[in-house]
């Protein structure tokens, strides 16, 4: 206060002081407005805000799978808007506006008179109000006078760059409408269910009412308030003379008449294709310069919308059935005698995916990684890794094809008891009892028998079956190579294994698979393009005919032979069941000439089981699969009379060998019904003991033994007396038990050295950017 008397008067000794003063303030003001221009934002990031258009995923038929939006808004054009929304905002928030150049000098006088007189009051007009709209972060919302002019002067570009009405327009698509609506659109959805075109006075009202603080006239949670204000702005209509005294007086005493309905995102036809490209996009959008969500990218993907709708449907139709079962098997009483506290007290919930490809090109025509991505967006096709069952087998029967093994040698169907160790024994089980007879390995893989294949990769080696394995398209997992492996003990993913089927439906040659094609600006200019990588021959083709069409088997006649008989599939088909030890997983894999599909199905938590009358792939995963072809062949969307190249071999096994192998397979048989040979005899060597199972790649002591079942067989052998004979896991030459017993007269010796593959370089963005055909 002293300070102040002194320099009064001072300036009244000095009374020039005080006009110099006076002239001093506005060439300061002036200055300093000028040193806040360069900090507000620019014209071309103006224009760039007003053009902001969110990228797309597009299908191969040109069908939108996705859009990429920072928030949830869907721009709407003025004409659009209903008149009643736009009398109402003029009425309430800025009644000179077509008359100002972006700011209201009266009005803001005004504001700032009330303001001091303790009736707090916003002046800013609807210019004003999208600038801060449009950069939150460059103008900000604080109360300084600094940010109050940043505000202005961008104002005053607004209105230079564009018309009203395109300033109008900008405003109802950028204001926020709480419950993650952005934009009178998405606001009328929301609280009244309808378009903004539709909305009536009433509800323009209250909407526009809420701009005025959208939290405190939420008429959701405030109703009262929201009336009020509604009223007010009613009343405001009335002055305007948009609105009769009568009306208002009617009006007034409506209720608010909410239809209030959260806006959920779009998730489009394939949640999961959107889910697993999206991260990648974005990160290649930054190295390039561009704005995923603002720059109106096209990303051209492989997926067929149509397929991709079928594949939706068979997946949800299917799996409802499964779980309707599932849900008599776990009931609540079966849940707590047979299931942990922690699971025992929900209701679990199947799973199941899909995933179809073209085999020619390696191109994914339809993705489905879980039953409702809003319930699961766990991607169980490309982030699941599950135990594949009996769906890997045909890597074992493909290897010893490719060894010059014919489809026709035989084997006989016994149990099998494996040498690990010495103090170990492997016993893989069957869900059938043993015939004793001849069995050759067609008919092994066709009614998927654990005793056979359990033979036959000890004499191919296991070494040898995971590299074709990976050569044919399982090289994300990696896989154990113990003898369990072919009976599918290593988790892969199911994208891996319809790439694997791929390569066996196209004559062995592997195709990377292929999911983006290109990527466009918005002018439809490409910007980058994604060739698929070249096709690498896995299995040589002739030995890879020989492997599908033993698999034709599995559905003519074997254990996927529903395929034929539920749902009258009737092309050129070949396939494989599988099902994991206590029905955990089932899986179900078809090929046609032109499209590879596969499912899963199981329980995300693997200590729930399915029951053991639905627990097979082919009562599971297979629906999922026919149910899909079904309806793609009644489109008309796969050529039902396609043919694969493989020749249909018919010939029989030679009767000589057959002879041979019925001699032993009596003899054996004979055995069983003889007194008991201690096991240590029987072996050879040390006494047999008791066989751990194998849990991934873990070996848990307390559990009797592993057992990996497989789909029920076609046919139905009589139950026989079981003598296991062990097989050491290193062949003995010359030994009497085993000579001819291949369908040659050569003895069992040692497996031939494992076929080699080149090494290939890991998958990275500095290969050629494989991570998008990855997918």
């Amino acid at each position: 206060m002293e300070f102040l008397r002194r320099c009064g008067a001072a300036l009244g000794r000095h009374p020039w002081r005080l006009l110099w003063l006076l002239a001093l303030i506005p060439v300061g003001l002036a200055a300093w407005v000028a040193t806040l221009v360069p900090q507000t934002p620019t014209a071309q990031q103006i224009r760039t805000v007003r053009e902001r258009q969110p990228s797309v995923l597009m299908s191969e038929d040109g069908q939108v799978l996705a859009t990429f939006r920072a928030t949830n808004r869907e721009w709407v054009k003025l004409a659009e808007v209903s008149p009643q929304v736009l009398d109402a905002l003029i009425a309430t928030e800025d009644q000179r506006f077509f008359d100002h150049n972006g700011l209201d000098i009266k009005r803001t006088i005004s504001a700032a008179l009330h303001t001091l007189g303790g009736d707090l009051q916003g002046g800013s007009t609807l210019s004003q109000q999208l600038a801060r709209n449009m950069f939150p972060e460059e103008i900000g919302r604080a109360p300084t006078l600094e940010r109050k002019v940043k505000e202005a002067i961008t104002a005053l570009k607004l209105e230079h760059m564009y018309t009203k009405d395109e300033i109008l327009e900008m405003y109802l698509n950028t204001v926020p409408f709480l419950y993650n609506a952005y934009g009178i659109e998405m606001a009328a959805r929301t609280y009244f269910d309808k378009s903004a075109g539709d909305l009536d006075t009433l509800q323009a009202a209250t909407l526009i009412g809420m701009l005025k603080g959208t939290s405190y006239y939420n008429p959701v949670l405030n109703p009262e308030r929201a009336v009020a204000r509604r009223n007010i702005v009613l009343r405001q209509l009335v002055k305007q003379g948009k609105l009769q005294t009568a009306e208002f007086d009617r009006l007034k005493q409506e209720p608010l008449g909410l239809d209030f309905a959260k806006q959920e995102e779009d998730l489009g036809p394939a949640p999961h294709v959107a889910q697993q490209l999206k991260s990648w996009l974005i990160s290649w959008a930054d190295k390039r310069g561009y704005n995923l969500y603002a720059d109106g990218l096209v990303v051209r993907t492989t997926i067929d919308s149509r397929l991709q709708a079928i594949a939706v449907d068979a997946v949800t139709r299917e799996a409802d059935k499964l779980q309707a079962i599932s849900d008599k098997t776990w009931s609540p009483r079966a849940r707590a005698k047979r299931l942990p506290p922690d699971l025992a007290r929900t209701k679990p919930r199947l799973e199941a995916a899909f995933l179809a490809q073209d085999p020619s090109n390696g191109h994914i025509k339809a993705w489905v990684g879980s039953r409702d991505f809003r319930l699961d967006q766990f991607d169980h096709v490309q982030q699941a890794k599950r135990q594949p069952g009996s769906t890997f087998k045909p890597f074992v029967y493909g290897a010893a094809f490719d060894m010059g093994i014919g489809p026709n040698e035989l084997f006989i169907d016994q149990p099998v008891q494996i040498q690990l160790d010495d103090k170990t024994v492997w016993k893989p089980g069957d869900v059938h009892e043993a015939n004793y007879q001849p069995t050759t390995l067609r008919d092994g893989l066709v009614y998927s028998l654990n005793s056979i294949t359990a033979q036959l990769v000890q004499r191919v080696g296991v070494h040898h079956v995971a590299e074709l394995a990976q050569a044919m398209g399982v090289r994300q997992s990696r896989l154990d190579e113990v003898p369990s492996l072919a009976l599918g003990t290593s988790p892969v993913t199911l994208k891996e294994m319809v790439s694997a089927y791929s390569t066996i439906a196209d004559n062995g040659r592997y195709v990377e698979p292929v999911l983006v094609l290109r990527i466009e600006d918005r002018k439809g200019r490409v910007i980058d393009d994604f060739q698929p990588s070249a096709s690498e021959q896995a299995l040589p083709a002739r030995t890879d005919q020989t492997l599908l069409d033993v698999m034709r088997g599995v559905v003519d006649r074997g254990t996927g032979a529903a395929i034929r008989s539920r749902f009258g599939l009737r092309g050129d088909l070949a396939g494989k069941t599988g099902t994991t030890q206590d029905n955990t997983d089932g899986w179900f894999m078809l090929m046609h000439p032109h499209l590879v599909a596969g499912a899963w199905v199981g329980f995300n938590d693997a200590r729930i089981t399915m029951g053991d009358s639905w627990g097979q792939g082919a009562r599971n995963a297979l629906p999922i699969v026919g149910d899909f072809f079904q309806h793609t062949e009644k489109a008309k969307l796969v050529d039902a009379g396609a043919k694969f190249d493989a020749p249909h071999d018919t010939s029989q096994p030679d009767p000589d060998a057959l002879a041979r192998m019925q001699d032993i397979a009596n003899g054996l048989l004979a055995a069983t019904q003889q007194q008991p040979t201690p096991a240590g005899d029987a072996a050879g060597g040390d006494a047999l003991v008791a066989v751990p199972a194998m849990a991934g790649d873990t070996w848990v002591p307390e559990r009797p033994r592993n057992t990996q079942y497989q789909d029920p067989p076609a046919y139905a052998p009589p139950p026989q007396p079981r003598a296991p004979i062990v097989v050491p896991l290193q062949p003995v030459p010359g030994d009497p038990r085993f000579s001819g017993a291949y369908g040659g007269d050569a003895p069992y010796g040692p497996a031939p050295e494992p076929r080699r593959r080149e090494e290939r370089p890991p998958l990275t963005a500095e290969t050629g950017i494989p991570i998008l055909r990855s997918y």
